[in-house]
């Protein structure tokens, strides 16, 4: 069986649980987004998207 999510989503039901959990205050998640948003448009993103790509192909070929 083979489970596809959204990273962004997945990441938001994340960081929804760790506000209502109280681990994450409302101010530093809204700067945790804008960071991540802003790191986007930059130069670095190319590499991060590899190395997420690279990490989730990894996860993916563990069998049970």
């Amino acid at each position: 069986m083979s489970l596809t999510i959204s990273l962004v989503l997945l990441l938001g039901i994340v960081l929804t649980v760790l506000i209502r959990g109280g681990s994450l205050k409302g101010g530093p998640a809204v700067v945790s987004v804008l960071f991540g948003f802003f790191l986007a448009s930059t130069s670095v993103a190319p590499n991060i998207n590899r190395l997420v790509i690279a990490v989730a192909d990894m996860i993916g070929q563990i069998r049970f």
